[in-house]
C-alpha cells in the first residue's frame, strides 16, 4: 500500500468520523487511533530513532574522515620511502 493510499483511507475514515458527529472527547481519541494506525503502516521512524541514527552516521563518518587522513600518510611514506634497488 502506497502512502498515497494510506492517506486517502485515513481522509475517507476521517469523513465518516465527521458525518457520525461524535463528542470532542470521542472525536479526538478516534482520530489518533486513526491517524497512529496509518503511520505504523508506512515507514516513517520516531524522532529518537532518526536521532540515534544521525548520531551513528555522525560518528561512523569522523571514524571514515580519520581513517582516509591515515590511509594518505601510509600512502605518503611509502612513496617516500627507498626502493629495494637504492
Amino acid at each position: 500500500m502506497t502512502n498515497r493510499d494510506i492517506f486517502s483511507q485515513i481522509s475517507q475514515q476521517l469523513g465518516s468520523l465527521l458525518g457520525q458527529a461524535p463528542s470532542p472527547a470521542d472525536l479526538e481519541r478516534k482520530v489518533r487511533a486513526l491517524v497512529q494506525s496509518g503511520l505504523s503502516r508506512m515507514d516513517v521512524v520516531t524522532r529518537e530513532e532518526f536521532d540515534a541514527q544521525a548520531a551513528v552516521l555522525s560518528r561512523t563518518r569522523a571514524r571514515v574522515e580519520a581513517l582516509e587522513r591515515e590511509l594518505e600518510t601510509l600512502r605518503q611514506q611509502v612513496e617516500g620511502a627507498p626502493g629495494p634497488d637504492a
